[in-house]
């Protein structure tokens, strides 16, 4: 499901994006607040937003994602150069898991390959924190 995301000026640090996605998650509706979510978001090379994209809804404490629907969009749409990945805790703790971590890793190595650079992973709570894997020297 593509997002309608009105933001023609370049993305510079994760806490613009953070602000996006705490948004999103606010007209959420009650139940899918308690869900963890994927979405993607691809750049173009001035770093403006070219699309917005939930690839996974999951369960209250998983989701599966595979990097195979993370650069599905980026390949189709074909001018994008970078991606960030976004998910949300619903339990509010920011600390990314060992899946988390392992995904990263995934995502950066399939992105090497295909010329798309997985600029940062960002981990989205229930209020207004967030965790930037780049930003925290994760990747």
């Amino acid at each position: 499901m593509e997002l309608k995301v009105r933001r023609k000026k370049a993305i510079t640090e994760p806490d613009q994006i953070a602000e996006i996605f705490h948004a999103i998650q606010k007209r959420s509706c009650e139940i899918d607040r308690t869900k963890e979510k994927c979405w993607v978001v691809g750049l173009n090379s001035r770093n403006v937003i070219v699309y917005a994209e939930l690839v996974s809804m999951g369960t209250l404490n998983a989701s599966l994602v595979h990097p195979r629907e993370v650069f599905r969009f980026a390949i189709m749409k074909g001018v994008v150069s970078g991606i960030i990945f976004v998910h949300n805790h619903p339990s509010g703790d920011l600390h990314p898991s060992d899946d988390d971590l392992a995904l990263t890793k995934r995502l950066r190595e399939a992105g090497y390959i295909l010329g798309i650079e997985l600029q940062d992973h960002i981990i989205v709570g229930d209020g207004s924190g967030y965790t930037s894997l780049r930003k925290n020297g994760i990747m």
